[in-house]
């Protein structure tokens, strides 16, 4: 799958583009990609909310597990976890990258790393997402 059309696969789920998130690259080996602040997104005293964190992870996990799916096949979360290190202040651009741990035939693994824009870790996130064969 090319970069473009990863895109557009992203593009293809409205609630990230409701979330903002944006796609900077994406390889079976490595998605990276970014979402900015939005008042909208916080919860008390400008922090970014947990779970729009969690929506960035996932979406980005997503997408790397489904370029590591084999022809045909889908993929959905079976479980997440989530440790969070720092808040996300107003201002600042949360940035994430995926990259699988292990690529099975029925199960992928991915972890998302999430940074500021000065490299400090806000969250790690680890997801399994099974192997859907074609219908």
């Amino acid at each position: 799958m090319t970069e473009n059309a990863a895109g557009r696969l992203l593009a293809a789920m409205p609630y990230t583009a409701a979330m903002g998130i944006e796609l900077d690259s994406a390889t079976p080996e490595e998605v990276t990609g970014r979402m900015p602040w939005a008042a909208g997104l916080c919860t008390t005293l400008g922090i970014l909310h947990g779970g729009a964190l969690m929506t960035l992870a996932d979406s980005m996990g997503a997408l790397c597990a489904f370029l590591n799916l084999p022809a045909g096949a889908g993929t959905s979360t079976i479980e997440s976890k989530t440790n969070f290190f720092r808040a996300a202040r107003e201002g600042q651009v949360v940035h994430a990258r995926s990259f699988p741990l292990h690529v099975g035939r029925t199960v992928i693994v991915v972890q998302t790393d999430l940074g500021d824009g000065q490299g400090k870790r806000v969250a790690q996130v680890v997801q399994t997402q099974a192997v859907l064969p074609p219908r």
